[in-house]
């Protein structure tokens, strides 16, 4: 409980906890920014690891007078990060992924999330890379699916540098330039929540949407008899 109360600390107090591996870290904080955003989307494994929330407080820091974070530098580390940890995904689903469906893999990996992120893969298709940019948990697991369907990697470097293009710069600027309004300034914990909770909803509408429509089928499937 300890370990989990400390995790929900970091999440919600992000803020408070990049300023000091800032002041103590320097430079070497843009090395560990890396790590985390290319585990994020890399690693079927790591999915809980901050995202939204990191990449606005990273924007967010970068603005404060003295900030040793520069906005661009950051930008352009967290992109290659992003772009390079999707590949890694895709590369890992596309030669081991299909045995992931037919083992068990025990506590290592989630295959309730994986087989949401298939779902996801199967009604969006290869836009689902790009989508999935911007909701948690699938935003780990559709590169590794994608590898899985055999998508062309041609196909999918399109969407994986767009969508990454896109979700780092949103995210970054946005915490940029919106860290000085009132609202953000007084009141980021709020926003950082706000944030996590706005980029789970499209996951939990697509996961009720899915059981109805599985009752539904099975209402069907029973009246048929």
């Amino acid at each position: 409980m300890e370990i989990l109360s400390q995790i929900i600390d970091i999440f919600f107090h992000i803020d408070t906890h990049l300023a000091a591996l800032a002041a103590s870290m320097g430079a070497w904080l843009y090395g560990l920014l890396f790590v985390i955003i290319f585990c994020e989307t890399g690693l079927v494994i790591t999915p809980f690891l901050p995202g939204d929330s990191l990449l606005f407080a990273v924007g967010a820091l970068s603005s404060v007078e003295g900030s040793s974070i520069n906005v661009w530098l950051a930008f352009f580390i967290l992109f290659i990060a992003a772009v390079l940890g999707d590949a890694a995904n895709y590369s890992i689903g596309r030669y081991i992924g299909p045995k992931i469906f037919t083992k068990d893999t025990g506590k290592l990996l989630n295959k309730k999330h994986l087989l949401a992120a298939h779902a996801f893969y199967e009604k969006h298709g290869g836009k689902t890379i790009l989508l999935a940019r911007f909701i948690p948990i699938i935003r780990t697991f559709a590169p590794f699916v994608a590898g899985i369907g055999k998508m062309s990697y041609l196909h999918f470097a399109m969407y994986n540098i767009t969508g990454a293009f896109l979700w780092v710069f949103l995210f970054v600027f946005g915490g940029h330039y919106f860290a000085a309004t009132p609202l953000v300034k007084n009141h980021f914990h709020y926003v950082i929540v706000a944030i996590i909770f706005i980029s789970l909803l499209p996951a939990v509408w697509e996961y009720f949407k899915a059981k109805k429509e599985a009752k539904k089928a099975k209402r069907e499937g029973q009246n048929d008899k």
